[in-house]
C-alpha cells in the first residue's frame, strides 16, 4: 500500500490540504541514481511522474536506461532535453526514438540547458519544438522550464522581460499543435516569489500550470551548495543567514511552511495555476520520501 492510499481531504483542514497537494508531486533523479528506482517503486504510486534529469552531456545512455528502468517500475519517465546538450536533429531524433522504443516516453521537459556554450547548432528550448521531432515520436505533453526569481545568466544578457516573452512562444507553439504544455520551476524556499511571479505570467497572457520547484528535507550545508550552485534568488536568504553560524550547518531544514503555503495557493488561488510540487532529493531519497509520508497519512 502506497503513501498515499488513505489520504482523505476535508475543507479548512491544512494538514489534510497539505497532503492533498503532495498528492499531485513528481520528483527528480539523475541518470546515475538509477538504483533508486526500485525505492521509488516501492514508496510511490503507480504513475508517478519521475523527472530524469541530464546534468553531464556524457550521461545520455545513463539517461535512456534510467527512463526505461522507470516505466518499467510502472512509473512514468519524464527525460529533461537540453537544448545545448543537443548536437543536432539527428542527436535529438535518435534520443527521442529511444526514449519511445525502450520506455514509452510520452512526455517530457525541454529546457535550454546549464551550459556556458551549446555543444551543436542549439541554444534554446523552442528551437528543439520546432523541429516537429517530439510529434513524430508520440509525445504529447512537454514541460518548459521557469524561473520565479529570474535567471541570472539570461536576465544580465537580454534583459527580464526576455523570459516571459520566452515562455508566450513557447506556450503559442504547443497550443498550435495541440500539446499539453506545463511550467516546472527552478527550486526556490519561499511561496511569496510564486505568487508575484505567477501572477505576472497570466497578466502578460501565459496560462501553462505550473509545478514548483520543492528542495526536500536536507542540511543546511547542502541546501546552501545547491542553492549556489543553481543561482537561487533571494528566497534562500534565510538559509544563507543559517549556514554562517557553523553550529547550524548540519541542521536539517524541512520545506514544511512553504509547502503549505503553496498549498494555501493551490487551493486559494486557482487562477495562479499552481499545479502541484516537484521534489529534489538534495538531503536523499529516504529522508525525502519519509518527510512525504508523514503528512500524506
Amino acid at each position: 500500500m502506497n503513501m498515499f492510499s488513505r489520504l482523505k481531504v476535508e475543507a479548512g483542514d491544512m494538514p489534510a490540504l497539505v497532503a492533498a497537494f503532495l498528492a499531485k508531486l513528481s520528483i527528480e533523479i539523475t541518470p546515475k541514481q538509477i538504483e533508486k528506482i526500485a525505492l521509488l517503486k516501492e514508496r510511490l504510486p503507480q504513475g508517478t511522474q519521475v523527472f530524469v534529469a541530464l546534468i553531464d552531456p556524457a550521461d545520455i545512455a545513463l539517461q535512456i536506461d534510467a527512463v526505461a528502468a522507470i516505466r518499467a517500475a510502472g512509473l512514468e519517465p519524464v527525460p529533461h532535453v537540453p537544448a545545448r546538450f543537443v548536437r543536432d536533429a539527428a542527436d535529438l531524433e535518435h534520443r527521442l526514438q529511444a526514449f519511445a522504443e525502450r520506455a514509452q516516453v510520452r512526455q517530457v521537459l525541454v529546457l535550454g540547458g546549464g551550459a556556458p556554450q551549446p555543444l551543436g547548432i542549439y541554444d534554446a528550448a523552442i528551437q528543439l519544438l520546432e523541429t516537429g521531432l517530439f510529434q513524430k515520436y508520440g509525445i504529447r505533453k512537454i514541460g518548459v522550464a521557469g524561473h520565479p526569481e529570474g535567471n541570472p545568466d539570461i536576465v544580465k544578457a537580454k534583459g527580464e522581460a526576455v523570459l516571459i516573452s520566452a515562455l508566450r512562444e513557447k506556450q503559442a507553439y504547443l497550443s498550435a499543435h495541440d500539446i499539453e504544455g506545463y511550467i516546472a520551476t527552478q527550486f526556490l524556499f519561499e511561496a511569496a516569489p510564486v505568487a508575484y511571479w505567477a501572477k505576472t505570467l497570466r497578466d502578460a497572457g501565459v496560462t501553462l500550470p505550473i509545478h514548483v520547484g520543492v528542495p526536500g528535507p536536507a542540511t543546511i550545508k547542502t541546501l546552501v551548495k545547491y542553492a549556489a550552485m543553481c543561482g537561487v534568488g533571494n528566497s534562500a536568504r534565510f538559509i544563507r543567514k543559517q549556514a554562517l553560524n557553523v553550529t547550524k550547518l548540519l541542521t536539517v531544514s524541512s520545506p514544511d511552511a512553504f509547502v503549505e503555503n503553496l498549498a494555501k495557493l493551490h487551493f486559494e488561488k486557482p487562477e495562479l495555476g499552481i499545479a502541484g510540487p516537484h521534489l529534489y532529493p538534495f538531503g536523499g531519497f529516504d529522508k525525502l520520501l519519509d518527510w512525504v509520508s508523514s503528512r500524506v497519512q
